[in-house]
């Protein structure tokens, strides 16, 4: 039975993921079962995730001067790269979550470059998201580094409703990326986001240099989180860091990415995030949308530009895939 006959067995029919040699079998797939890969994924998706496209936008909080020294950031304060020290106040906050729901978004996810939150920022926080909900009807995500228990309880009785905090790559790998924290301190942090009832993001950057081996390893560890999202993100090298000089990760290998962690995941919501524009373009993106992705990020990144939300916005139509709407419970 070859790989593909093998998923829509487990995967397609039983809703159970690949494991990590199955999706390993998926990432050596020769090119010529790409589109094979591609339609397998998107009937898994539409089976058990839904044919609803999630549109989400991010901002910063706070850009740049991060003490850590993940190799892949321009906003580590440790590199030489252009980014530099911002912070926005909650009025600003309020005024992107306007101009994101004004996509059809139903997410905004506010971010922070810090290896976790003290408490002027954990305060920041939760005036951000009062004040947020008082004048959008979106959901509000976060993302600022390592928390304790407390502090994720605070950021739930404010009404963040999900929480991002990405392993970034496989357990294995990861001494390679980041040196100054752990990818356990990451994964506990997602455990006490879970133990607390928040929705788990985690995801995180392929082309860093891991194997094919280590890419089937990190699927098969977000999937063991039971994510409710993982976002994908395609390595785009950033002037003055340590991965600066890395090859852009080929098309072909991000689809099989997309496809093998579609497989291992099949109710997951899997988010195209950064990096898509550089590794596959217009034609690409279509493809990923057909091929297992479920979830964007429209317009651009914490320091990098991503595509017009126009053109996004206009490609779901095109492809005849609807936009996720809110649906509160009040």
């Amino acid at each position: 039975m070859t790989i593909l006959e093998t998923a829509r067995v487990k995967v397609l029919e039983n809703g159970t993921g690949l494991d990590q040699a199955e999706v390993l079998e998926v990432l050596n797939l020769p090119e010529s079962e790409i589109p094979a890969l591609m339609e397998m994924a998107h009937q898994v998706r539409l089976k058990w995730c839904g044919e609803e496209v999630e549109v989400e936008g991010i901002i910063s909080l706070k850009t740049g001067g991060c003490p850590e020294d993940c190799h892949f950031c321009s906003q580590s304060g440790l590199f030489e790269s252009p980014v530099r020290s911002v912070w926005l106040d909650i009025a600003q906050l309020v005024e992107a979550a306007k101009q994101t729901a004004k996509s059809g978004a139903t997410e905004f996810c506010i971010v922070a470059a810090v290896k976790g939150p003290d408490e002027k920022l954990v305060e920041q926080m939760e005036q951000a998201v009062a004040a947020i909900h008082a004048e959008v009807d979106i959901e509000v995500a976060a993302s600022i580094g390592t928390l304790d228990a407390q502090q994720v309880e605070r950021l739930a009785r404010a009404g963040v409703h999900r929480y991002n905090h990405n392993l970034e790559t496989a357990r294995s790998y990861f001494p390679e990326v980041v040196s100054t924290h752990t990818w356990e301190e990451r994964r506990d942090t997602l455990h006490l986001v879970a133990d607390a009832g928040l929705e788990v993001c985690s995801g995180g950057i392929l082309g860093m240099g891991e194997t094919l081996e280590q890419r089937a390893e990190f699927a098969v560890q977000l999937a063991e989180l039971n994510p409710t999202e993982v976002p994908m993100n395609f390595l785009d090298p950033r002037p003055g860091t340590p991965f600066a000089d890395l090859p852009l990760m080929e098309a072909p290998d991000a689809l099989r990415a997309i496809g093998a962690f579609r497989l291992a995941m099949p109710h997951t919501t899997l988010r195209f995030a950064g990096g898509r524009e550089l590794t596959l373009g217009d034609q690409g993106a279509e493809q990923g949308l057909l091929g297992g992705i479920n979830a964007l990020i429209v317009g651009n990144y914490l320091t990098t530009m991503g595509r017009p939300m126009e053109r996004d916005l206009d490609m779901m139509d095109r492809l005849q895939l609807p936009i996720k709407v809110l649906n509160k419970v009040i």
